[in-house]
């Protein structure tokens, strides 16, 4: 078995605690930028969570969507495969502010999100799994685990970059020069596939995860299958903008017309298919 298969059979925990620390200061304490300007004011808004209900976060890392939601009054618990992460998820309740009667700090458990979740009370008004899903191998594992958790009628938000415009190794960005237009091309779209995500890219040796491509519709039958049904699609663009350079409007126009990210939200239903 080569080195590359055998890490791709590895339970998760593993290439995930490898790359922890990389990981845990990528994100820091309230998210990357992506995260803070885009992803989780959008994901809190779709996932409409009031004050008072309990929300899982699946693939949680080092809590950061867990805090934001507990600022928002909502009991959060976080799963993650990783140790190391939910270690670093631990150590960042250590002082966070809980108004009385509010909720208690986000709990954090080490699990594997693609099997039976065994958690305390577990029964919860919604679910996230934040730009997660396309790094997990049997997704649609998962998907029944948080169907298994869900209240009847609970929300569940899917946030991923967006699989039609990003597929590594076979999308990138060009350039026309005769049209002076920036376009994205797609050279693959409907195969399954993997392909290591190097934690340095330039280097392309040492630590390393595995990022999963789907198409879109893979994604819907799955939920339909775990007894979730689609209730929302949202494809976010990036808040970034080129301020210089003679390809400077280009890049921006591509930016607001190519999205970055796509977010689904499933709504529990219908039993799971047998």
């Amino acid at each position: 078995m080569s080195e590359e298969t055998s890490r791709g059979a590895r339970a998760p925990r593993g290439a995930w605690d490898e790359a922890a620390d990389w990981y845990d200061q990528l994100v820091g304490d309230e998210g990357s930028e992506y995260h803070r300007h885009v992803v989780f004011p959008r994901t809190l808004r779709l996932l409409e969570a009031g004050a008072g209900q309990r929300v899982l976060d699946v693939a949680c890392g080092q809590g950061a969507f867990c805090r934001l939601l507990h600022q928002q009054g909502v009991q959060a618990t976080g799963i993650d495969a990783s140790e190391k992460l939910i270690r670093a998820a631990r150590r960042r309740n250590e002082g966070l502010a809980c108004a009385e009667g509010g909720p208690a700090p986000p709990q954090y458990v080490v699990a594997d999100v693609r099997r039976r979740l065994r958690l305390t009370n577990a029964v919860f008004d919604a679910a996230v799994c934040i730009l997660a899903v396309q790094n997990i191998d049997g997704p649609a594992d998962m998907f029944r685990a948080v169907a298994q958790v869900l209240r009847g009628g609970g929300r569940f938000v899917v946030v991923m970059t967006h699989p039609c415009f990003r597929s590594p190794g076979y999308s990138s960005w060009g350039w026309d020069e005769t049209a002076r237009v920036q376009y994205r091309r797609v050279d693959r779209y409907m195969s399954l596939r993997k392909e290591p995500i190097f934690t340095h890219p330039g280097r392309k040796t040492g630590q390393y995860t595995w990022t999963y491509h789907r198409p879109l519709q893979w994604y819907f039958k799955a939920l339909r299958e775990a007894g979730l049904v689609v209730d929302a699609l949202e494809e976010w663009t990036s808040h970034k903008q080129s301020t210089s350079g003679p390809r400077a409007a280009a890049e921006n126009a591509a930016r607001r017309e190519i999205p970055l990210f796509l977010a689904l939200r499933a709504v529990k239903c219908l039993p799971p298919a047998s």
